[in-house]
């Protein structure tokens, strides 16, 4: 069941963190989703619904997956949480089929999504074909060149993808458009925001739909290995699949939770692409966060290999259990994350997202720090829409 009190469903703040910074032509439309997120999700037919799709469609429960040769090449207990093996192949279907399933109830006619890497996109488009509502896409150029397979995808399932050629042609684009797209059609139209991002109540809701992560991943290492692990390493973009499998945990504080950013290219010291280590607090695109700003407070870009981790910002309530402590935050750059993208490949079989790769990278230059503890990683998306991309960086080299 939802329980909120009433100060946070009518502000959103996770501390200084989070809040509604908005035109004011948006406010009777998230005011009206606010109260329909919290009606839906205490009601027990809602519950009941989100659960058969989850379970019949998405097939959860995804497995933990006990990685047995990496543990032994590294000296610890490696666990993944499969949720590459979601139906679309990552974590972001269970957001999407929550989130549309909810704007049927509101009784919208239309779908927008924003879309990185093309998981959330693929996700959106999926969930509508299924619920029966037309849906729009946008993707800035630069990802649709990188992520040309989802593209596709996403149109074969109905949606029209919509290309963003302003900026730097990315998440946080394509983000600006959509919510212009919401703006202009706002009373039959729901924007299925991907992430733990953007103005009350979408990192909240966000939150809620992904939740099911950390809590089969709580029942299922307790029947594994009759404990809780040591630690639990996310990578974060927006922060939607950390924030899945670290929300049921955060009341156990003796595990670890790390949260892995992009670092992008290896640069020189002192400047980062990562938000924590380089960023500082500002409002961006609805709510108030860590974000990649200069001395004047213009937004700067960002470059990731990952498509879906390349952003300017990072969810409110990250920010406020990165500054409480409460999640360590971190950073890996891209030759470590393509370089745990091969060994997960070659050790396993299992060949992970690229945004993934980040929180595997980590662990692996960390091994000596976990040995012989207990480690889950969110595998949160497979790599096949990545593979060209690698292919393409190995080709260059």
């Amino acid at each position: 069941m939802m329980k909120r009190d009433k100060h946070f469903i009518e502000k959103g703040y996770f501390g200084k963190f989070g809040g509604t910074y908005v035109p004011e032509t948006l406010i009777p439309a998230l005011k009206e989703l606010k109260q329909a997120f919290y009606k839906y999700a205490s009601e027990r037919r809602f519950i009941k619904q989100f659960n058969y799709y989850l379970n019949q469609y998405v097939g959860r429960p995804t497995p933990l997956y006990y990685a047995e040769n990496i543990s032994k090449k590294y000296g610890f207990k490696l666990y993944l949480k499969r949720e590459d093996l979601c139906h679309t192949g990552a974590h972001k279907i269970n957001n999407a089929i929550g989130q549309v399933l909810l704007a049927k109830k509101m009784g919208k006619k239309r779908i927008i999504a924003e879309t990185g890497a093309g998981q959330h996109g693929v996700a959106t488009a999926t969930a509508s074909a299924l619920l029966g509502l037309k849906c729009r896409i946008y993707m800035g150029t630069e990802d649709m060149r990188r992520q040309a397979l989802n593209v596709f995808r996403m149109e074969l399932l109905g949606a029209e993808v919509v290309g963003v050629d302003s900026g730097s042609k990315t998440l946080k684009d394509a983000i600006n458009e959509a919510l212009r797209d919401w703006v202009t059609n706002v009373y039959d139209t729901h924007y299925v925001l991907g992430t733990v991002f953007g103005p009350h109540p979408y990192p909240d809701m966000v939150k809620y739909f992904v939740s099911v992560i950390g809590k089969e991943a709580i029942k299922q290492i307790k029947k594994m290995e009759g404990k809780l692990p040591h630690s639990i390493v996310a990578c974060v973009g927006g922060g939607s699949n950390a924030m899945g499998i670290f929300y049921p945990f955060l009341e156990n504080k003796n595990v670890e939770l790390i949260g892995v950013e992009a670092g992008g290219i290896a640069i020189e010291p002192g400047k980062h692409a990562a938000r924590f280590a380089g960023g500082r607090v500002g409002i961006f695109q609805g709510t108030k966060s860590y974000v990649l700003q200069d001395d004047d407070g213009q937004i700067l870009t960002t470059h990731s290999i990952s498509a879906g981790l390349d952003y300017t910002s990072v969810g409110p309530e990250h920010s406020y259990l990165y500054e409480t402590g409460r999640v360590k935050y971190t950073y890996v750059f891209d030759n470590d994350a393509l370089e745990a993208f091969y060994i997960l490949s070659k050790e396993e079989g299992i060949i992970p997202a690229l945004e993934s790769s980040h929180a595997l990278a980590y662990v692996f230059k960390n091994a000596k720090y976990f040995k012989d503890k207990i480690v889950i990683v969110n595998l949160s998306g497979r790599g096949d829409k990545d593979v060209m991309q690698v292919r393409e960086l190995k080709e260059k080299k």
